[in-house]
């Protein structure tokens, strides 16, 4: 069976099938044989459009099956083997990033750090005020400062309130950026997805334009954006 292939070690697999496709109610087929997710369940997507999606990465495989090229179907999988089980305890592992949001740390110096911090979190915060009618309490420095219960209360029901697919593609959006702000305003198009990106990644962004770019830090910020990408289509492709 196809299920065990992305458990396994990268790239350890050779290709065995010649083309995957949708079958019925959304399931992944290799050569008409139904796939498995690392947990032994069917691979069934609940949208045309990220079934296809995700058959594509398939077929997108050469001679080896490399799990790191098919973000879809990993996040796919996590959808069905980690989440549905349990989608309140994973609901609620996101929402706790809204106890120290990103948005609501700010520097303290210099000019024109806080100011880049400005132009670019406060809009993101002025949209999750409009859209949860709540507040938010920011600050400068690291030092910890309590959001409003209401706040926090509204913003889980807004985490609580998705489907084991849509927690899936929230959650490298949330992980990522450290913000749980940022990943509702892209995952309810309060945002576009460059403005997104520019708020999570401001303060790599900055550091390397003041001191210059380091190649390992350069490599990991663009794993984290592929990361950032990845979640954003699984939901756009789940609509």
């Amino acid at each position: 069976m196809a299920g065990p292939i992305l458990a396994r070690a990268a790239g350890a697999v050779r290709r065995f099938f010649k083309e995957a496709h949708v079958g019925g109610d959304g399931a992944i087929l290799l050569d008409g044989k139904p796939v498995r997710t690392p947990g032994r369940n069917a691979l069934m997507l609940p949208s045309e459009a990220l079934a296809a999606a995700v058959a594509t990465e398939w077929n997108a495989q050469v001679e080896r099956i490399d799990p790191r090229s098919m973000p879809l179907t990993g996040l796919a999988n996590a959808a069905i083997d980690r989440i549905a089980p349990d989608p309140v305890s994973f609901a609620r592992g996101l929402a706790v990033y809204g106890e120290s949001d990103l948005l609501c740390y700010r520097a303290e110096a210099p000019p024109s750090l806080v100011e880049r911090q400005t132009a670019r979190w406060d809009p993101i915060l002025a949209w999750a005020r409009r859209r949860y009618d709540v507040d938010f309490e920011v600050t400068a420095g690291i030092a910890h400062r309590p959001q409003p219960p209401a706040t926090l209360d509204r913003l889980a029901q807004a985490v609580n309130a998705r489907i084991a697919f849509e927690l899936a593609g929230l959650s490298p959006l949330v992980t990522v950026s450290g913000s749980l702000v940022i990943a509702l305003a892209l995952a309810e198009s309060g945002v576009d997805l460059d403005a997104a990106w520019a708020a999570a990644s401001l303060d790599e962004q900055w550091q390397a334009e003041k001191w210059g770019e380091d190649s390992e830090a350069a490599q990991a910020l663009a794993a984290r954006r592929r990361d950032f990408e990845a979640g954003h289509r699984f939901l756009r492709l789940l609509s």
